[in-house]
């Protein structure tokens, strides 16, 4: 208990103090997220509204196929990215391996099937008037999907913290194709995996207590914007 407690009073003194290293980190892991999140969007959102709004041969397939993957292993990602980026790999000359743009590339590839897959719900479950009214009124193709993505504004939003929630807490991609490198690659989950093994255990709980606000924040956003979708 003594070591329990202990560990408890160093994180809080390092929060309250704001210590450079701890909030070096959690900045560092929210602009990769953040990043990540943002690109996963500006490919998810149209894709999905463009699956969810037309019918087309092997349409539930490929509905299917972004549903599995909501629950795609981190550390598959990182795997399939490691094979790509290092030196023996395709890519290897872009040196990209151990680099933040190869978590951002990870994270998108995480965020991306869980913005369609919600998105793609969302158009499914509008109700189909809103197009037909919007093109009645003499709107064209482009000005009819933008009011249909306008009704639907409230469970994109929630798409897309989902998916921003789903990459801040992962550490198998950030682990394996960043390198947990110090000042550099070093996110918060990596760098709690570390300090803790390496006994600092007051650095991983401030960490770990930072991490668990901001995913409790992302909830609490999540099941809101799902209340308003409803």
């Amino acid at each position: 208990m003594e070591y329990l407690w202990g560990g408890i009073k160093g994180a809080v003194i390092l929060i309250i103090s704001l210590d450079a290293e701890v909030f070096r980190t959690v900045l560092l892991s929210l602009r990769i997220s953040i990043i990540a999140t943002c690109f996963s969007s500006l490919v998810g959102i149209p894709l999905g509204f463009l699956i969810g709004s037309h019918e087309f041969p092997f349409k539930r397939p490929i509905v299917t196929v972004f549903n599995t993957l909501l629950s795609l292993p981190t550390v598959v990602v990182g795997l399939f990215l490691y094979s790509l980026l290092s030196k023996r790999g395709p890519f290897g000359p872009l040196s990209l391996l151990f680099t933040p743009t190869a978590m951002v590339i990870g994270q998108f590839i995480l965020a991306t099937p869980i913005i369609v897959a919600l998105t793609i719900s969302a158009i499914q479950s509008m109700d189909p008037r809103a197009k037909i009214t919007a093109m009645t009124l003499g709107a064209g193709t482009v000005r009819a999907a933008l009011t249909v993505l306008s009704e639907a504004r409230f469970a994109l939003t929630a798409a897309v913290i989902a998916g921003f929630g789903r990459v801040i807490a992962e550490v198998g991609t950030a682990m394996m194709v960043g390198g947990n490198i110090k000042g550099y690659t070093r996110t918060m989950t990596t760098a709690i995996a570390l300090e803790t093994a390496k006994g600092e255990f007051a650095f991983g709980l401030a960490l770990g207590c930072i991490l668990l606000f901001v995913a409790f924040s992302i909830n609490i956003l999540f099941h809101y914007f799902q209340a308003k979708r409803g």
